[in-house]
């Protein structure tokens, strides 16, 4: 039934245009909005992602979206110095960067505005 269908993901926040800030202006993607809605266009377009207004928003309590990057240090660095703060967890084997590099891929955590979970994590080789 749906095999021939595009789809594509989405996800709430409380401020689509606190959104646009970050997601566009912080993390540098690419984005365009129509009736009140943002999409966020991922992978060069191909993967658009949805994001809506719900004025009632709770955060996603795990990773709603993990970004790809060559150089996770870097990655990390260069969204610290654009002001975002990388989660921590008690007992997580996180370095000073907040970059975990324990079992699995290395991957640090940071939250959009609204409070929604969001990775970096190295390409796989």
């Amino acid at each position: 039934m749906f095999n021939p269908t595009k789809a594509y993901s989405g996800f709430a926040v409380p401020d689509v245009e606190q959104a646009r800030e970050f997601y566009g202006d912080v993390l540098g993607i690419r984005t365009s909005e129509d009736y009140g809605l943002l999409t966020l266009h991922l992978e060069d377009g191909d993967r658009p992602t949805l994001v809506y207004p719900k004025p009632d928003h709770t955060p996603a309590t795990y990773t709603i979206l993990n970004f790809q990057v060559d150089d996770i240090e870097q990655a990390v660095d260069a969204l610290a110095a654009k002001g975002v703060s990388f989660e921590r967890y008690e007992d997580a084997p996180q370095d000073e960067r907040g970059i975990m590099r324990g079992e699995g891929p290395y991957i640090a955590w940071f939250t959009d505005p609204a409070g929604n979970m969001l990775s970096v994590l190295p390409e796989k080789e």
